[in-house]
């Protein structure tokens, strides 16, 4: 498993993400499509035009999956027990189409559970927008786990 057990995550630790993607109309539009998010400023061309944007954005909520995606083979591939909460999700920039993004995750809080069976951490996942220069933050969130601890005999 690529993923990590709950004791190979050190709090403090940024774990920088290698894969990135360039998210297309196609992806925004598929993605508004199966969560039934009909927002205008994503879909209608004309419509986001006239906006401050000057153009269609990428729903915010694909862009925060889309990370979740892009950290997984690094953080809880095959050794998460289940998600337990995203909080204090901030997008402080547009995603538009066109735009390739990355992701890195900081392990801001690691406990283990009562039982002492299974580990809770915490990660600020940030997510940039890929430019030339600095990269730009686009959202940022926390994300917390229940993670596999690693068995006794290994």
């Amino acid at each position: 498993m690529p993923g990590r057990y709950y004791e190979e995550f050190t709090e403090g630790e940024t774990i920088a993400h290698d894969k990135r993607r360039t998210i297309s109309e196609s992806d925004n539009q598929r993605f508004c499509d199966l969560t039934m998010n009909q927002q205008p400023l994503h879909l209608d061309a004309e419509f986001a035009e006239s906006t401050q944007f000057g153009d269609r954005l990428v729903n915010g909520l694909y862009t925060m999956s889309l990370a979740v995606g892009l950290s997984i083979p690094e953080t809880t591939d095959g050794t998460i027990v289940a998600n337990l909460s995203y909080d204090d999700v901030e997008h402080p920039e547009p995603v538009f189409h066109g735009d390739t993004i990355r992701a890195a995750s900081t392990v801001i809080d690691k406990r283990e559970t009562s039982d002492g069976e299974r580990g809770v951490v915490t990660m600020r996942v940030e997510v940039y927008r890929v430019e030339p220069g600095d990269d730009t933050l686009v959202c940022s969130f926390e994300r917390t786990v229940l993670a596999k601890k690693r068995a006794s005999d290994e």
